[in-house]
């Protein structure tokens, strides 16, 4: 049977990055991953997306994006292949194609036995590197015999995948935002369900949105009350960056509906939040514009002031009368795209380390049970954790604690070290 003293589940970003930090500190460890490293990079991503951060900052400390300038987003394919050459440069011990089966505590002694595809071993604490993004959600709202093409963001490559007729993508985060915009340039009719939602400036101030959360410390906010880790954030790094606009989509043709609630005979329903929701976005924008400013106003700061940034077009007629009903046949939709995001899987996981609802219970990524740990969720240790720089600091986080539990599950009291007296109590003199 082979023994290692910690196993990292999963070579991904998160994966490479606790390599990385258990190399430095000595720890014998070993890497499983079942595809490739940084997979998901390459086949779980639509052909054209971009890092939603600039080269400059999306990237570990030790390596920067070869061939690519500071203020550049990298394109999918060369971050998967930027995480390749970062963990050959300490020669990480990562062995792809073994899937892990399951995990389960040893009996009368410390460690884990895990079932893999190739085998055996024991490791004494297993770090789950696997991320959130696993099982793709696909709310059960249109029935799957409705004559609609469905699929999820994650499955999506590029317009000539679809077939012909207008798309409905519900979700306006990130991906659904890009993938919207992608259709909509390549002339297809587009609807797009927007949900609440944080709409950050791409750029102000000539300043990157990521360095305004930086230097106003917003990277390291936790999130401050159940279910506000998962609040979507409307960025994009799609041609050469810019601000999500949901106005100016709707003016380039895009029609904009609230959040997706029903079907009911081939007729979608939408729930009546639209103006909210933008309203909502658009209060967080500004919000950030007035800390900015302030931020400048007080260090001194020679940053070129940018009044058109405030400045926001009339509410098109989608907005100002929304459509509430929409019978997919007559509008001619022959996809949904559900950029609905995804769940955690942790099947393989027999620990007691989850909640009543199956979500991890930890601590920073130090869960319930000892020696095992979490990496790659969001909102792990702050808002910086689903980043790949932050993933990296996570990662520091729970190679130190491994490290610290090694020293005490190591340690053993001298030969000629004898047991102290309990201390006298000064009342009773025993």
């Amino acid at each position: 049977m082979e023994k290692i003293d910690t196993l990292v589940v999963g070579a991904g970003q998160a994966g490479v990055a606790m390599s990385e930090h258990l190399t430095r500190n000595g720890v014998p460890h070993l890497v499983l991953e079942r595809s490739r490293i940084a997979e998901r990079w390459r086949t779980a991503r639509w052909d054209s997306l971009v890092a939603n951060g600039p080269a400059w900052h999306d990237r570990f400390p030790g390596l920067e994006f070869d061939g690519f300038g500071p203020d550049e987003f990298v394109p999918k394919d060369r971050v998967a292949d930027y995480f390749v050459a970062y963990a050959e440069r300490f020669g990480a011990p990562i062995r792809c194609g073994v899937e892990v089966k399951s995990v389960r505590r040893l009996e009368d002694r410390p460690g884990f036995r895990v079932e893999t595809s190739e085998g055996t071993i024991e490791a004494e604490s297993v770090v789950a590197a696997t991320g959130a993004f696993q099982s793709p959600v696909i709310p059960p709202i249109v029935p799957e015999d409705a004559g609609i093409a469905q699929l999820h963001s994650s499955a999506y490559r590029n317009p000539a995948q679809l077939p012909d007729g207008a798309v409905l993508v519900v979700g306006a985060g990130s991906s659904g935002v890009q993938i919207a915009d992608e259709l909509l340039r390549a002339g297809r009719q587009v609807y797009l369900s927007v949900g609440p939602h944080d709409r950050p400036p791409r750029s102000y101030r000539n300043r990157d949105f990521v360095w305004w959360l930086g230097v106003l410390g917003k990277w390291d906010v936790q999130a401050q009350a159940p279910g506000t880790e998962h609040v979507t954030i409307a960025v994009s790094g799609a041609h050469g960056g810019e601000t999500i606009d949901f106005r100016r989509l709707a003016e380039q043709g895009m029609t904009l509906v609230g959040r997706t609630e029903a079907c009911r005979d081939g007729v979608l329903t939408f729930a009546p939040d639209l103006a909210e929701n933008i309203r909502r976005g658009d209060a967080n924008y500004l919000a950030l514009l007035d800390e900015a400013d302030a931020f400048v106003a007080r260090n001194g700061l020679d940053l070129p002031e940018e009044p058109g940034a405030r400045v926001f077009t009339a509410d098109p007629a989608c907005v100002t009368d929304p459509v509430r009903e929409l019978d997919l046949k007559q509008a001619g939709i022959s996809t949904i795209i559900w950029a609905t995001g995804f769940t955690s899987d942790y099947g393989w996981l027999e620990v007691d380390a989850f909640d009543e609802t199956g979500r991890p219970k930890h601590q920073r990524g130090v869960s319930s049970e000892a020696g095992i740990y979490f990496l790659g969720l969001p909102w792990l240790s702050g808002r910086g954790s689903s980043f790949i720089w932050g993933v990296w600091h996570d990662a520091k986080y729970l190679a130190d604690h491994i490290v610290t539990r090694r020293g005490y599950m190591a340690y053993r009291p001298s030969a000629g070290a004898r047991a102290q007296p309990a201390p006298r109590d000064a009342l009773t003199g025993t």
